[in-house]
């Protein structure tokens, strides 16, 4: 019998095109939600974290688990309240389920956890973060460090772990890429700040893919960074998002203040220079689908 991946956080971005891979593959998918709402191809259980409850059924359905929920990093201004609910939405969720797996006896073969690279912190400045790499003390790095140990509570159950700090992640349907580009296409395409910030990208199927073989391979364990095997700074990505699009870049940069007075501290995300070295993954036999940048642009937006 094919075997079935529980997901968290299955129709955000990652989840999607997760989903349609674990479906090509032949395996089973399902869905903790909130809703009731279907999805094709996929079993929908609902949960209430809440209320502390989770359809017991979802766990009979549950040969790996892959953690992806949690509120968007920069879908709101970072005031108390959102950080609270950003943090409390990545943590309770995996402590919830922890407790429950381990009333109803019933825990996965593995547990893959998404975390970020902004363990290491917002602004890193020239230094090639690995997974050796000590945390960093701002909120990004307060967030994901929680959220790691969060994890924790279903590896102490015995099940094998892996968290993914995961890059930018470049896609056509979400996240950074159509927000960079954008501008762009109207020939507005500006790096950010002084543009010398380091940005640590992954093509989207390669991350799903990272994720997939997390799932399959049992010597994955621990942490990994699941970024490209080059970094680049924003200015390097502004103009060769220009290229693909076939458009000058006309304007020299967007200033900090202007970003500072749009989004508040969350410019940090887009300000700061994170270098994030994928040691561990390069040590395995994964290989890239799109390992260099301009494929991978070329790639993502010819189809959008």
């Amino acid at each position: 019998m094919a075997k079935s991946v529980l997901i968290t956080g299955g129709t955000g971005l990652l989840g999607r095109r997760l989903t349609e891979l674990l479906l090509e593959k032949g395996y089973r998918v399902a869905y903790l939600s909130r809703s009731a709402h279907t999805y094709p191809g996929v079993s929908v259980y609902q949960w209430d974290i809440t209320k502390g409850y989770v359809d017991p059924e979802a766990f009979n359905n549950m040969d790996y688990l892959v953690h992806l929920a949690g509120a968007g990093i920069a879908d709101e201004r970072w005031t108390d309240e959102r950080k609270k609910i950003i943090i409390s939405s990545r943590t309770e969720s995996i402590e919830l389920l922890a407790r429950l797996m381990k009333e109803h006896r019933k825990i996965p073969e593995a547990f893959i956890s998404s975390s970020a690279v902004g363990y290491y912190g917002a602004d890193t400045g020239e230094t090639k973060n690995t997974e050796t790499t000590p945390p960093g003390n701002d909120f990004l790095a307060d967030v994901t460090v929680q959220w790691e140990a969060a994890a924790e509570a279903v590896h102490r159950l015995g099940v094998r772990t892996v968290k993914l700090r995961t890059g930018v992640v470049l896609s056509e349907d979400g996240g950074a890429l159509p927000k960079i580009a954008a501008p762009a296409r109207f020939g507005a395409g500006a790096p950010l700040g002084n543009g010398k910030q380091w940005m640590s990208w992954i093509h989207i199927d390669d991350m799903c893919r990272i994720y997939v073989e997390a799932i399959e391979n049992k010597s994955w364990e621990g942490t990994y960074n699941g970024v490209a095997n080059q970094p680049v700074t924003n200015a390097a990505l502004t103009s060769l998002i220009c290229k693909a699009l076939n458009r000058p870049q006309l304007l020299p940069s967007v200033p900090k203040f202007a970003l500072r007075l749009a989004f508040g501290e969350m410019a940090d995300v887009v300000l700061g220079s994170c270098y994030v070295d994928n040691t561990r993954i390069q040590t395995t036999n994964f290989a890239y689908k799109f390992p260099d940048l301009e494929v991978a642009l070329g790639n993502l937006l010819s189809q959008s």
